[in-house]
């Protein structure tokens, strides 16, 4: 089985613009997740996939690959799509957030092994809440299971609802989890999931894997005790290890 990382990078982010080319002591942030994803052994090959020169000037600058893409796409998964159809050799395909400069190989290789099981159509992470911070933050997905470890449903509420318990002590009542952004998927799975029209539940919550659940897709979930530190505005920065 090869499987391919890829890191979809755009340049025109609309809450911190430059996002990926942006310093963190000494090495600008895509730099980073690539030289993480490297690291992986469960991965045959990395590529940046970006829809701008300077990201693409500076992963060659540097030795790493990367290809240019159409600055159309809606999503780093569309984007992950046009790259992997021009690599059919391989058969997996990993979409690693580009804003994660710190994210663990180990991380990757969980995703990477959940499609030792043929049936596997598209994998992702998922991590315990331990802070009701968490379990209230609508920028923080949450995930339910079933007992076959995939996905039921994502939300930006906290789901599900504690009958007869006060919303402060859902907590200690439920595993709650919540997702963490790298998705795995069979090459033709990936194909498949980005000529779907967008869905009901994708509007309403404004997550796109409710898309391919509301089609009929299974996602396995792998859980991970790792904690992951996602850039998605200026003011992160500063809450990344120094």
């Amino acid at each position: 089985m090869k499987i391919l990382g890829l890191i979809p990078a755009r340049y025109a982010s609309t809450r911190f613009p430059g996002k990926p080319l942006v310093d963190i002591t000494g090495k600008v942030m895509i730099q980073r997740v690539y030289e993480q994803c490297v690291k992986c052994s469960s991965l045959d090959e990395v590529i940046v996939a970006t829809d701008d020169e300077r990201i693409l000037d500076h992963i060659h600058s540097f030795g790493g690959k990367a290809v240019m893409t159409s600055a159309s796409h809606q999503s780093g998964t569309d984007r992950c799509a046009e790259v992997a159809a021009n690599h059919p050799e391989y058969d997996v395909i990993i979409n690693i957030q580009g804003d994660e400069p710190y994210i663990d190989p180990v991380q990757i290789s969980k995703v990477a092994a959940c499609f030792n099981d043929g049936d596997t159509q598209i994998a992702t992470l998922i991590k315990k809440i331990t802070n009701v911070d968490d379990l209230y933050n609508a920028n923080s997905p949450k995930v339910v299971i079933n007992k076959l470890s995939e996905a039921i449903y994502f939300s930006r509420s906290p789901i599900p609802h504690i009958r007869g318990q006060e919303a402060e002590q859902w907590l200690p009542h439920f595993n709650y989890f919540k997702h963490i952004g790298i998705y795995g998927f069979r090459a033709n799975v990936l194909q498949q999931v980005t000529r779907l029209p967008i869905s009901s539940l994708e509007k309403a919550e404004s997550l796109e894997q409710l898309r391919w659940i509301e089609n009929g897709y299974r996602i396995r979930v792998a859980e991970t005790d790792l904690e992951t530190q996602a850039v998605d505005t200026p003011e992160d920065l500063r809450k990344l290890p120094q």
